[in-house]
């Protein structure tokens, strides 16, 4: 009986398995059915747009599993349905208007012809996800039309940026460790670089969904998701100018600042999901310390109401080449600061790289807690010491760039937050460790 009840559930392990790969292979189709009818849609093509184009792409993908049962020749028959109906298309776009009718209803339909006979043959999961996406698809009409016509040349760019850097660029690194302590990984780099590059696109688009009409909290958050240092550097500039805003400044900047450390535990949580329960909370400590200041902070400000300032392009090839550079460094000269001087040498590192760029040193501490380079009890001290000189790194850059007032009000938030770092690191408990305590 326990051998039978062994088989079983090692069949259902393999099905679950094999619905996840189906998942993710659908969903590559669809991502890409939506980012070549995104390009056409910009481009005002009249044949197929962003609807058409992922119900193209997932007509194909579900012809050909189906010709995985029946033959090659259903992939055949789909693309002589296809080129059919681009043939139809375009002579009925060559008549005179009003008669103009576009290709949806026609795609939709022979997807759901695939949708149909895949239902009684593969996975009805897989089946019903199909179906309900392309529901939810045409009914969106309107809202995707709305998006693109909002999406400029210089958005565009970002988002074939980001697919180079995803998605051309990081397939075709080796996955194999080089150079000294054999720590340089040039696939795990540029993952690293995928992961902040996507937090920060989020960030982007987010602006472009609320534009500079976006109010003072979600200034700071927006900013925070796309670059705080950035963001401190605008709002401490633009108080010279509009001595003004100095509340609002000191406001947007402080929230940028607690969305960065934000930042660090999620990053912690894709990098080394087994260290959570032990690493997050000292930082999650600080974070709700720095959110308390936040809310207060917020009901003390002024009634001001100015714009965000204009956020650029965080998919540059360019910028994502000086991160990897940058986090590639810090891997090196973490394994070189362990090997030589110790516990006590990441922290030196932590204070440098903290200076100029938190996610690196955060990422490189996670991935070496995971594979247990590094013990769990430094390795939060570090990321912690490296967020705290970043913190300490933007009050300068407030005392260099910004009017005096915006200075003082966050000399003393930063100062509070600072001695709440200090206390964390000096009293938190060398063995805790959240599941343990709850269970």
């Amino acid at each position: 009986m326990a051998i039978l009840l062994s088989f079983q559930a090692v069949a259902a392990h393999q099905k679950l398995n094999m619905e996840l790969e189906l998942f993710q292979v659908l969903g590559i189709s669809l991502g890409l059915g939506l980012l070549v009818g995104l390009q056409r849609q910009h481009e005002k093509s009249e044949l197929a747009g962003i609807r058409t184009f992922p119900l193209i792409t997932l007509f194909g993908t579900v012809s050909a599993l189906l010709a995985g049962t029946f033959g090659g020749w259903v992939v055949a028959a789909g693309l002589i349905s296809m080129a059919g109906l681009v043939v139809v298309g375009n002579v009925m776009k060559s008549k005179e208007p009003p008669f103009s009718p576009g290709l949806t209803t026609e795609a939709a339909a022979l997807l759901m012809y695939g949708v149909g006979a895949y239902l009684v043959l593969g996975e009805s999961a897989v089946a019903i996800a199909i179906g309900a996406t392309t529901a939810v698809l045409l009914h969106l009409k309107e809202t995707l039309h709305r998006f693109v016509a909002h999406i400029g040349e210089k958005d565009l760019k970002a988002i074939m940026q980001f697919v180079v850097i995803s998605l051309v660029i990081l397939p075709v690194l080796p996955d194999k460790t080089y150079g000294p302590y054999e720590v340089l990984n040039p696939h795990n780099i540029w993952l690293m670089v995928v992961l902040i590059v996507g937090i920060s696109m989020l960030g982007y688009f987010a602006y472009k969904v609320f534009g500079q009409k976006a109010g003072t909290v979600l200034g700071g958050v927006l900013g925070g998701l796309i670059s705080s240092t950035a963001t401190t550097v605008s709002y401490a500039r633009r108080t010279k100018d509009f001595k003004s805003s100095t509340s609002l400044a000191t406001l947007v900047i402080f929230i940028a600042s607690v969305v960065s450390v934000g930042r660090i535990m999620v990053e912690i949580s894709v990098v080394a999901p087994d260290t959570v329960p032990v690493v997050v909370p000292p930082i999650a400590a600080l974070f709700l310390l720095m959110l308390i200041l936040g809310v207060v902070t917020y009901f003390f400000k002024n009634s001001e109401n100015e714009r965000m300032p204009e956020q650029g392009n965080p998919a540059q090839l360019k910028t994502a080449l000086i991160f990897g550079a940058v986090y590639a460094a810090v891997i090196l000269a973490t394994a070189f600061a362990k090997d030589y001087f110790g516990s006590s040498g990441l922290y030196i590192v932590a204070v440098i790289s903290g200076l100029t760029d938190v996610d690196a040193i955060t990422l490189s501490t996670s991935r070496l807690m995971g594979v247990g380079n590094v013990t769990l009890h430094n390795g939060w001290r570090v990321i912690l010491v490296a967020a705290l000189s970043n913190l300490a790194f933007k009050g300068a850059l407030v005392a260099f760039l910004g009017e005096r007032r915006v200075f003082y009000r966050i000399a003393f938030l930063f100062g509070t937050v600072l001695a709440g770092g200090a206390a964390i690191l000096w009293l938190w408990p060398k063995n805790f460790n959240i599941l343990h305590d709850l269970l």
